[in-house]
């Protein structure tokens, strides 16, 4: 059976496969393999420019250029050509060594140092460094710009938003008013520092050798730096060189960023969740699209299917997520492989955060906000009022100011009009009586449209 969006056994290469793929590049074997290729030969590279690696003679701007191609070309074919090594092999670094060699076998400036391709490395020494490659780039090229269209909407809700009045919910019952723009501000705020988290993880990498002594480099050449010279080749690459590891490297900056990841999502399930509720109160109407239907029986259904799938896709993230950073910072003694096929899963994980904010941004593209079904809910809650008219009195010092407003509110609800005259017979000055007889359910929102504006 040849693979198609129908038989795919994961909906991210089946239902979803076009909304993902542009992480394919990363993520899939091709791009493993693609990135091990680069390595291997930024390392060829690196040896030959070295003096005191006097086997390696300086290559023509000729070879540069031609090995600077086999990167930029590396196609489908050339990985299906290293898999057809790999059948024979059964080792998959091998055989893109083997590949390698053979397909700069017309190179004599390549040829004549053959055997520095793959020098004193240890396969884990390309791996971790492909590995790293891959995160760092699909995290700044496709993850972060999809969570900024997110972040941004809510940026964008919140200025529009700042100065409608809403009814907060605490423990699902009416509460002190804010906005629903401060609302879409308070999601925004925590993206935004969820963010920081993310983009701030530096990628690490190694590149020591079997256990991470430098052993082998040391036999050829004891009396060269190698740890120097390592670090500034895997610096070379954009990544952070980790001065100590065993055989592997240890996948603490994996685990990092993974935990940022899961972190933020976190934010976004709380966040479709309000959305959700928000929805059901009617506070947001969703804007219709022609032809679609939400329900099988129910015609009038329209239902937040963008921010359930978003929720929905987002837990299977985060369980693959917290997988990869609890285990892959453990390996047996000085290596183990159960971290090989784990972090064949790195894609899944990125995947579903991927394709959750997705649909989180096209349920957010849909949302309008009902003025009149915000004002109806705040008109029917003046009992909301009870905490200025008694911080009020508190300030004047009249006697049980709070119990007095707990005996004419608590769980009976309370009319305007009982409210105002309440406050007419209270002993305090004039102007702070005229101030609360003034005050209405939609006025009393503090600080809530400046705050909403400045995120």
């Amino acid at each position: 059976m040849s693979l198609t969006p129908l038989n795919a056994l994961s909906p991210l290469d089946g239902r979803y496969a076009a909304k993902l793929d542009a992480l394919r590049p990363y993520f899939s074997e091709f791009g493993l393999i693609k990135n091990r290729v680069k390595v291997e030969i930024e390392w060829l590279k690196a040896l030959a420019a070295e003096p005191a690696i006097d086997e390696v003679k300086p290559f023509s701007a000729a070879t540069l250029a031609e090995l600077a191609e086999v990167i930029a070309s590396f196609s489908e074919a050339d990985a299906a050509a290293v898999k057809e090594i790999e059948g024979r092999t059964n080792h998959d670094v091998k055989a893109m060594e083997y590949w390698l060699k053979a397909r700069l076998a017309s190179n004599a400036e390549v040829t004549a140092a053959t055997e520095f391709i793959h020098f004193a490395c240890t396969s884990e020494d390309i791996n971790n460094t492909s590995h790293a490659l891959m995160l760092q780039e699909s995290r700044d090229q496709v993850l972060l710009p999809a969570y900024d269209k997110v972040l941004n909407r809510f940026r964008e809700l919140a200025h529009t938003l700042a100065e409608l009045p809403m009814l907060s919910h605490t423990h699902g019952q009416p509460a002190s008013p804010t906005t629903l723009g401060k609302e879409m501000a308070n999601i925004a705020a925590r993206l935004i520092r969820a963010r920081q988290r993310i983009s701030s993880v530096s990628m690490t990498a190694k590149f020591n050798g079997a256990v991470g002594n430098y052993n082998a480099h040391l036999s050829a050449y004891p009396d060269f730096d190698w740890e120097c010279f390592n670090q500034k080749f895997i610096e070379s690459l954009g990544l952070a060189f980790n001065h100590y590891t065993i055989q592997i490297e240890p996948h603490d900056a994996m685990a990092e960023l993974y935990d940022a990841i899961a972190r933020a999502n976190t934010i976004l399930i709380d966040a479709n969740r309000d959305i959700w509720q928000y929805i059901s109160l009617g506070y947001f109407k969703q804007k219709l699209k022609a032809g679609e239907i939400g329900s099988s029986t129910m015609p009038h259904k329209v239902n937040p299917i963008d921010f359930e799938n978003s929720e929905g896709n987002l837990g299977l993230a985060n369980a693959t997520l917290r997988h990869l950073s609890e285990k892959l910072p453990v390996s047996r003694l000085q290596r183990d492989l159960t971290d090989s096929t784990v972090l064949r899963n790195m894609g899944v994980a990125i995947g579903y955060a991927v394709l959750a904010y997705d649909s989180c941004l096209r349920g957010l593209g849909k949302l309008e906000a009902d003025p009149e079904r915000l004002r109806a809910d705040l008109d029917a809650c003046w009992e909301v009022l009870a905490e200025p008219v008694q911080t009020v009195m508190r300030r004047y010092a009249v006697p049980n100011p709070y119990e007095q407003l707990k005996d004419l509110t608590r769980g009976k609800g309370i009319t305007r009009e009982a409210l105002q005259t309440f406050v007419a017979t209270l002993a305090i000055p004039e102007s702070e009586k005229k101030r609360l007889l003034e005050m209405t359910p939609w006025s009393y929102i503090g600080k809530a449209v400046e705050l909403a504006k400045k995120i």
